[in-house]
């Protein structure tokens, strides 16, 4: 945009510049022109007076000195011709074709040749006088000019106007390209904090009172706009942990009513309902837990930490392996080393790992395997969990990280549907990466980049 009206700007001025300068150049070269050869007729119109008695009386020599005389003083051959066109005298350079300049005159005319003294015009300056004699021509006298100099001033004029056309365009490029920028900067503020406010920085504004008053609208306009979508999803998320936090108490009360109403039923129906309904409320409280995970992932700014991923991920794994030996599935944990440090949100880590191995150990059949893996990729730190459960599509895995999303045959698994938004918030949060991609051995490939 800005290059386009910084050109827009040149083409104008190149307009106006064209319009002006080109006739300025045309009417400089037709001025010198008309000033030679107004002096070479002054002069060609006094030959002509002092060679008509001399044509008629035959007697040429005074006339003779005359002309050789003029034409060493000032350089300008002088010819003279009678009325058959032969030449009568000749002083200095001959013209190559003087023939119709000769004519012109022998008919009554005054002629000269070229008619404009252009730069690049190298032919002399010819101009025909008819020698008159009571109305009767009997011949021409013809000077012959060389314009060197006449051109030479013409080209000296011209390349000044090219010059002041020149610092002209610098100027308004120069000019155009403060212009553009004044006018289009709020735009620019504007595109920058769009563009942070959607990869999470509800803070970012635009700085007030730059750019034109209309810009200027629209900047305060986009700056109430994000304070009120910020507000409302400030709202959203205080009102989801406020909610998740408060019913966390009646749910704990009305698990342990059912507990103490289990101690006084006998019938074995009952108590099935009665270890359903216990099912059920814990599987409220795990909502309850990830709706307040999540909003507290997602509210405000995160304080950024380097963090020792080699040391995280090994206690997480050495957590989880009880509950891995009861399920029988391999749990393995391939790391480097030594420590190996990483940017990222405090306990973004934990928890991720937690969901995504508590995720693997879920769908992992008795005798598979979940290995742990954490290595260095792209100057930062990667950490992957593989499983050998039954996997997800491309698809699934575009999809998994939508908050409440089960796939269709997982829906009778335990869980909320939570886990991966909360691990794809943290991860954001921190600067890094998350994708989900199906193994290439079979199962799930869950994938963490953070920054080093």
């Amino acid at each position: 945009m800005r290059r386009r009206l910084v050109i827009t700007y040149l083409l104008l001025l190149c307009m106006v510049l064209l319009a002006l300068e080109i006739p300025l150049a045309v009417t400089v070269a037709s001025r010198e022109t008309d000033g030679a050869v107004a002096d070479r007729l002054a002069d060609a119109t006094r030959f002509a007076s002092l060679a008509a008695p001399a044509v008629r009386s035959g007697d040429m020599d005074a006339l003779n000195d005359e002309l050789r005389r003029y034409q060493e003083l000032y350089g300008i051959g002088v010819m003279l011709f009678d009325q058959d066109q032969v030449v009568l005298s000749a002083f200095g350079t001959r013209p190559a074709a003087p023939a119709v300049a000769v004519r012109g005159a022998l008919a009554g005319h005054q002629v000269s040749s070229p008619g404009t003294l252009w730069p690049w015009v190298r032919e002399p300056l010819m101009v025909a006088v008819p020698i008159s004699d009571g109305g009767a021509v009997l011949g021409v006298v013809l000077t012959v000019s060389p314009t060197d100099r006449s051109r030479r001033d013409v080209l000296t004029v011209w390349l000044v106007l090219t010059l002041v056309g020149a610092l002209a365009v610098a100027a308004c490029l120069t000019t155009a390209d403060r212009l553009a920028s004044w006018v289009l900067r709020p735009v620019t503020r504007l595109d920058a904090a769009a563009h942070e406010i959607a990869e999470g920085d509800s803070a970012a504004r635009v700085v007030p009172g730059l750019g034109p008053p209309e810009l200027r609208r629209l900047s305060a306009s986009f700056n109430e706009m994000a304070d009120a979508v910020a507000e409302a999803m400030e709202r959203q998320r205080s009102f989801v942990a406020h909610a998740s936090h408060q019913l966390r108490n009646p749910l704990t009360v009305l698990r342990l009513r059912i507990e103490d109403l289990g101690s006084r039923l006998d019938d074995d129906d009952l108590r099935s309902d009665h270890e359903f309904a216990l099912e059920e409320t814990d599987r409220l409280a795990d909502v309850l837990d990830g709706l307040l995970a999540l909003a507290r992932a997602e509210r405000g700014r995160h304080q950024i930490e380097v963090a020792d991923a080699t040391a995280l991920t090994a206690d997480r794994v050495k957590a989880w392996q009880p509950l891995a030996e009861r399920r029988e599935v391999e749990l393995v944990a391939e790391l480097p080393d030594g420590p190996m440090p990483a940017r990222l949100v405090a306990t973004a880590l934990d928890q991720a790992l937690d969901a995504l191995i508590d995720n693997a150990l879920k769908f992992t059949p008795a005798g598979g395997r979940v290995v742990v893996r954490l290595r260095s990729a792209d100057g930062g730190a990667e950490v992957s969990v593989r499983d050998t459960g039954p996997g997800m599509t491309e698809e699934q895995c575009r999809q998994a990280t939508e908050r409440f999303w089960r796939a269709a045959d997982a829906q009778n698994v335990d869980g909320a549907g939570l886990g991966l938004s909360i691990v794809a918030v943290l991860v954001e949060a921190s600067g890094g990466r998350f994708t989900l991609a199906p193994a290439d051995t079979g199962g799930l490939n869950a994938t963490i980049r953070f920054r080093a």
